[in-house]
């Protein structure tokens, strides 16, 4: 099944995301639903607020960036905690399926250790550096109650009020199904 994408504005995307307790929910299910909601937007990272619920899990999907060390970076990670961020911090434009149309310079560490569970619901802990960490750390600010606008500076954000307050509206260009909380109906 496919979800619309919950866009800037909405309450989930602030709150802190709760544990997922195993056998609450079908996590293979809400997996298989969020790789085909990511893929109908062209993303290459979703965190389960960005589709309204509230639950400690992202799933991350390199291949669309074709790129050799990519093409097997299709993960799913539940209750996730980034235990180690390292190295100097690097710039790199990024953007999000919940906030379309705006790209920032986001200033990352390039190497993490993370320990989480996978599908099956089997414990993880592993290192990521590079575009891989970056995309690890942006969906993993999600089911924190962060959105990488956060990161910006106040005079940057304050330039991009007016973008986002359109966003909240639903008046943006996403070619793909959203949940704007301020839209009118």
């Amino acid at each position: 099944m496919i979800y619309p994408i919950v866009v800037y504005g909405d309450p989930v995307l602030k709150r802190k995301a709760k544990d997922i307790e195993k056998g609450s929910i079908d996590v293979k299910e809400l997996s298989e639903d969020m790789f085909e909601t990511m893929k109908a937007a062209h993303g290459i990272g979703l965190a389960a607020p960005q589709v309204g619920k509230s639950l400690r899990m992202f799933i991350v999907d390199g291949r669309p960036l074709e790129e050799d060390d990519m093409m097997d970076f299709v993960k799913v990670f539940i209750n996730a905690e980034i235990v180690d961020e390292s190295g100097d911090e690097w710039n790199f434009e990024e953007g999000c399926l919940s906030i379309p149309g705006i790209r920032e310079p986001i200033s990352r560490r390039p190497k993490i250790r993370i320990k989480y569970f996978d599908e099956n619901w089997e414990e993880h802990e592993d290192e990521y550096d590079g575009m891989k960490a970056r995309i690890i750390q942006h969906e993993y600010d999600h089911i924190e109650g962060t959105l990488f606008t956060d990161h910006l500076s106040p005079f940057k954000k304050r330039l991009l009020k007016g973008k986002l307050t359109n966003i909240s509206k639903g008046k943006c260009d996403a070619d793909y199904r959203i949940k704007a909380p301020l839209k009118s109906r």
